[in-house]
């Protein structure tokens, strides 16, 4: 377009006439020609696209009304689909020259209907050549025998769609055909319209009503725009490739796509090309698959560092989510298991509360000749980084670091196998289909495969079975409001699902049974009325770096004998538990951020025995981590904090190891150990919540996987109902794992909660060791009912708002090798029957350790200093000895005994203990300082107890186990496993 010609807004307007082939020539000219020709996309091209009698709306069907990127690219791929019938002739390999010779098939027209050359479909397929295309007029065209197609041939509608039907049973006996623009309808002796068993079919805008097509391999197909209702399916049998494109199904009786059998070993020749166009058609891409919805996710950082790449900071105080969640009340005004109050305050206890608590205190007693304690084998975890930060134990803030959920590109980056899964493209390639209103989606059986992309899976029964040693791959596909679950894998099918959006579901998104081992990764899971993903029966999978949100059940449920792995997912916002293990269930859990669930973060009941390791359980509206009757399972290194009940609460029937945790900033108790019944709330305190047996009617998870597999395995799958009765028994399952006989909590960390630190109401044995329990609001540790011994062996207990360690009446306990330091109230206070042996007990504002009651107790090889009262008393009857103890006076102004014990007590004998008081003769004394051994607890292993092996997060080296039988005596459950 030379100066001075006709304005661009004209020449788009004359160039707006042209018919396809004279706008490709007119590119051609030059590059403004070819500029000026582009920039018809939304006029001319848009026109081209939509007029063609042989494609519909580029998204259709599920996204109609979606404009494509480019109408020139979606006609240019349109065009490059309808010849791939026609790229079965012999390459010519010798010259690229050669292809100016290539003579050029000769195609006549052939055309059927009234008053045309023929007035049947077979009298003009017994006459066609070779690529030559029969026009069919309108009308319906009915055929009484089977039809076959013995050469190429392309047979296509004229007129709209709907215009031309055929009511036949062809069988494609030839390498090649295509069928485009016609309606199939089953003769009266076949519901199948159309088979192949080797050749090659290509199918253009047509509809099928309660039709089959039938695929056989070595044969393949290629479906776009076509439409199956009415009950219509496509059943592929052993097919190497075949694409279906932007196809409507509806209204199916059974799968609107069966998929059975392995990959021929033979191949057609259209393999290769059916191959390299899925390479070539565009990405039906869903960007930000893994964001969460309403912004990013907030929440909580842990001692397990994350790569910085995926690692997000947001900075979050304690007093910011109070006000958030209103919880505030709960926090500041606890009240302690049925009136009890950590017990009676202490003469320092009152003095703090007078002047305005531990924290705010005006006139803070100072110790001028305070032994220092600073030094003890816990102490690395409350000193300041090298940057100046807090550690997560002396923090009085909660974390401020999130993780942040994996891309799919990362994922596949660092797992092969869903690498190559994502890169397969063997078997059916579904893409752009939508599957509506029907029974099932796709099926898939006896080691089919299948690759499902870009799909919209609505109001089905179930979007996709696979089953029987099966293999699918879906991508990007929308899964919603199906009335039973969503995807179903049975059988050892495995998998890869990544980047589907699955949700509003009538039961589970996933359900994951009988050895299937699927990779879940990057999806979203989310809104549905049962839990997000059922692993049960032997069920396996790795479930990775999902959003899992909104649920009404768990978000992740295991049972059966369910035995995924479940990593760096972000679980929250449910309206149960985050993940629940029930049912002898097991998983390795592992890095996962679970937050704001109404119920437990993770809830462990009847026999389940997970890995729960480096989660981030926090800000949920109930308990952290709940292990309820007979649970068990390995809760390593979580960071579980600002919970609204507990941090870890814990049935005294299970058998939990609780290792290297940090329990901080929760609203009620850091951990709870109970044992009651409670008739006036049984079920809620039998944790008779959705998923278990007792709960409401209808509401149980666990009858509604149960129920819901009995129709799919009966009518689907012919299963047998009693599918339990492959599971591995109990002595097998846990032939495995380590047994241990006594709950074991050793080297947590339980910091800043709002009420006791380590709460324990049980009746069976406990061992607690090598913990760090400080600044708490209450008591350090309070040992309210234990009829069977608690051992409290080398934890480090200080600064926390009242006591440090209380054990009450008819308490069995042994303190062993601890240190209690800087406690708001007496540092023990003992009145039931143990042992306080080798402890040091220094700076606490009560008394250093007070024993009262009928009790009997041995208190020996202790090192004691109090702020302002008794070292040592002894109230009431108690009967023991108090022997080799080492008692320094604390503040000067300090008149009370530092032993004391209540006159006409004869039943307990006072032997060696030595009193160290301050030098008042003014000549200067060395400094006290705890020695031979340094301060407890001590960074080795206690005399008489072995090191364990172990390894612990905290830096200590661990202490044996102590085995003991224990009897299950006592159904309860957490007070906050039902909504509050």
């Amino acid at each position: 377009m030379e100066e001075g010609s006709l304005p661009v807004e004209l020449w788009r307007v004359i160039l707006a006439y042209l018919p396809l082939p004279d706008l490709g020539r007119c590119c051609q000219v030059c590059r403004a020609w070819r500029e000026l020709v582009l920039s018809l996309d939304n006029t001319r091209w848009r026109q081209l696209c939509l007029g063609c009698p042989e494609c519909r709306h580029p998204n259709w069907p599920s996204q109609p009304h979606q404009e494509p990127p480019s109408w020139r690219e979606a006609l240019k791929q349109h065009a490059l689909c309808t010849r791939t019938w026609t790229q079965n002739g012999p390459e010519l390999q010798s010259s690229a020259c050669l292809l100016f010779f290539r003579r050029r098939k000769d195609r006549r027209v052939w055309h059927v209907g009234p008053g045309c050359e023929f007035e049947t479909l077979r009298g003009a397929l017994g006459v066609v050549g070779p690529y030559d295309r029969v026009v069919l007029h309108p009308g319906v065209y009915e055929e009484q025998a089977e039809v076959a197609l013995k050469v190429p041939v392309e047979l296509v509608g004229l007129g709209r769609l709907g215009e031309v039907a055929l009511l036949v049973c062809m069988e494609q006996q030839c390498p090649t055909a295509r069928l485009c623009n016609l309606v199939f309808m089953p003769p009266w002796f076949s519901t199948v319209v159309y088979k192949t068993s080797w050749g090659h079919v290509q199918l253009d805008n047509c509809n099928f009503e309660g039709a089959q097509l039938q695929i056989r391999g070595p044969g393949t197909c290629q479906a776009r725009f076509c439409s199956f209702s009415q009950g219509s399916s496509a059943h592929l049998l052993g097919v190497v490739l075949s694409l279906l494109d932007s196809c409507d199904f509806s209204g199916s009786d059974t799968a609107s796509v069966t998929i059975e059998g392995p990959p021929a070993s033979e191949r057609n020749w259209a393999c290769k090309h059916l191959a390299a166009l899925a390479r070539t058609l565009p990405s039906c891409g869903a960007s930000g698959i893994n964001s969460p919805p309403g912004g990013p996710l907030t929440g909580s950082a842990g001692g397990h560092q994350t790569p910085s790449a995926n690692v997000k900071k947001e900075h979050v105080s304690n007093e910011d989510w109070q006000r958030r969640t209103g919880v505030d009340a709960v926090c500041q005004g606890t009240v302690i298991e049925d009136g009890w109050s950590d017990g009676d305050r202490s003469e320092g206890e009152e003095a703090n509360r007078d002047a305005g608590g531990p924290n705010h205190s005006k006139k803070p007693l100072i110790l001028d000749y305070k032994i220092p304690c600073d030094h003890h084998g816990l102490s690395h975890l409350l000193k300041p980084r090298p940057d100046g930060s807090l550690p997560l134990a002396s923090s009085p803030d909660p974390p401020s670091v999130t993780p942040v959920a994996l891309t799919l590109q990362q994922e596949l980056d660092r797992d092969p196998e869903a690498q190559m899964l994502a890169a397969s493209t063997l078997g059916c390639i579904i893409r752009r289909c939508l599957f509506r209103e029907g029974k099932g989606g796709v099926h898939l059986s006896n080691y089919g495969q299948a690759r499902l992309e870009g799909n919209v899976f609505r109001g089905l029964n179930y979007a996709v079975r696979c089953i029987q040693n099966s293999t699918v791959v879906m991508l990007r596909n929308e899964v919603c409001e199906c009335r039973a679950s969503g995807v179903f894998l049975r059988l050892s099918s495995q998998g890869l699902i990544a980047e589907n959006n699955i949700h509003s579901n009538g039961e589970a998104g996933l359900d994951i049974r009988k050895g299937a081992n699927p990779i879940i990764v990057c999806n979203k899971i989310h809104s549905g009325l049962r839990s997000g993903v059922v692993v049960l029966g032997n069920g396996k999978g790795s479930i990775r770096s999902n959003l899992i949100y909104n649920n009404k059940e768990a978000g992740v449920y295991i049972l059966f004998s369910g035995n995924p792995v479940v990593s760096g997912n972000h679980i929250f916002q449910g309206q149960a538990a985050g993940i629940a293990i029930n049912e002898n269930g097991r998983g390795m859990i592992t890095e996962n951020v679970i937050k704001e669930n109404q119920w437990g973060g993770v809830d462990i009941r009847r026999g389940g025995d997970p890995v729960l390791r480096n989660n981030h359980i926090c800000y949920g509206y109930s308990d952290g981590v709940v292990v309820g009757e007979r649970g068990r399972g390995l809760i390593e290194g979580n960071h579980v904090y600002c919970n609204k009940g507990c941090g870890v609460w814990v049935m005294s029937s299970s058998l939990p190891q609780l290792l290297g945790n940090y329990i901080t900033h929760n609203c009620m108790y850091g951990l709870a150990v109970f044992c009651r019944k409670d008739p006036e709330n049984m079920e809620a305190r039998e944790g008779n919540w959705p998923g278990q047996e007792g709960g409401e009617a209808g509401s149980g998870e666990r009858r509604g996987v149960e129920g819901e597999g009995r129709e799919g395995q009966e009518n689907e799958e012919g299963e047998l109902f009693a599918w339990e009765s492959d599971l591995d028994s109990e002595d097998e399952r846990h032939s495995a794992r380590r047994s241990i006989s006594v709950a074991l909590v050793e080297s947590n960390c339980m910091s800043y909660n709002g009420a006791v630190g380590l709460y324990v109401k049980s009746s069976e044995p406990l061992n607690i060791f090598a913990n760090l329990v400080n600044g708490n609001r209450g008591t350090g540790v309070a040992v309210l009912q234990s009829s069977q011994l608690t051992r409290l062996v080398t934890n480090c207990i200080l600064q926390n708002g009242r006591g440090g360690v209380t054990v009450e009446k008819d308490c069995r306990a042994e303190l062993r090798g601890n240190g209690v330091y800087k406690n708001s109230g007496h540092g023990v206070s003992f009145c039931g029957n143990g042992q306080i042996v080798e402890n040091d007990v220094v700076g606490n504002r009560g008394y250093g350790i007070q024993v009262s009651g009928s009790t009997d107790i041995k208190v020996l090889r202790n090192r004691v200093q109090p702020a302002q009262g008794c070292g040592v008393a002894v109230l009431g009857p108690v009967k023991g000895v108090v022997h080799d103890n080492l008692l320094f006076q604390g503040h000067p102004g300090n008149k009370k005994p530092l032993l004391h014990m209540d006159p006409g007590n004869d039943s307990c004998v006072l032997r060696n203990n030595s009193v160290l008081r301050h030098n008042n003769s003014g000549t200067s004394a060395p400094p006290w300082v705890l020695e031979n051994p340094p301060a407890r607890p001590l960074a080795s292993s206690p005399s008489g107890l072995s090191s364990s092996q172990y390894p612990s997060r905290l830096g200590m080296s661990m202490t044996t186990r102590i085995s003991a039988t224990v009897e299950s005596n006592c159904h309860s459950g957490s007070m906050f496993c039902s909504i509050l």
